[in-house]
């Protein structure tokens, strides 16, 4: 059976994306070959606790939940990742992967939503885009830009409409914690009529800096 390098398991209301406010379990994979800017799970980058998917399947049935949600770091850096998602959905879950698009996704379980994240340049990791994964996004999946500042909101509107990103599937606009004002990017998005949807990081605002779901 695979193991995986696991950094924490835990239970809280999902902060971001479609599942929004439900009680969910996270599963936080350790790693990342990434190093964006605004990063708030760096502890996640090295250590963690090697786990086989019986015991994180139990962890998480502890928690009664329909909602889980796999995280990183980055999670597809571990190729037993693909093996975790399929028993989750063969468990009975419902399923979120949040991956950082600079891995290939075409392998993922189609049954498991794609929540994937495009850096923008604020980020640091803009060169990181692997752009052949949008051909591989369901309907229901979802691509996110975390905006930093105007330069990375012009940046993600003109990505928004060079790949045609509306007709794919839904598309997240957030605002960076402490650096871009939620307000402020909200009026961008109604000023140019964007077809995306905004959102802030529920987790956040209510436990701040500490919560990094």
């Amino acid at each position: 059976m695979s193991a995986l390098r696991i950094t924490e398991i835990f239970h809280s209301l999902q902060g971001e994306s479609r599942p929004v406010g439900w009680p969910s379990a996270f599963v936080r994979l350790t790693g990342c070959p990434l190093r964006c800017a605004y990063c708030d799970t760096a502890y996640a980058f090295h250590g963690g606790q090697r786990l086989g998917i019986d015991d994180i399947l139990a962890s998480v049935a502890a928690f009664e939940v329909r909602h889980v949600c796999v995280t990183g770091g980055e999670p597809l850096a571990q190729p037993a990742c693909h093996d975790l998602l399929a028993a989750l959905c063969d468990a009975g879950y419902q399923v979120s992967l949040e991956t950082s698009g600079a891995l290939d996704i075409s392998a993922v379980d189609r049954r498991v939503v794609v929540v994937l994240d495009l850096k923008t340049p604020a980020s640091g990791e803009e060169a990181r885009n692997l752009w052949a994964n949008l051909p591989h996004l369901k309907r229901d999946d979802q691509v996110k830009f975390v905006i930093c500042n105007r330069a990375d909101y012009e940046w993600a509107r003109a990505a928004l409409r060079e790949h045609a990103l509306p007709a794919r599937c839904e598309v997240l606009f957030s605002p960076a914690w402490e650096q871009q004002p939620a307000r402020e990017l909200a009026e961008w998005i109604l000023a140019d009529r964007l077809p995306v949807r905004f959102q802030v990081q529920l987790h956040k605002y209510l436990w701040g800096d500490a919560a990094g779901h």
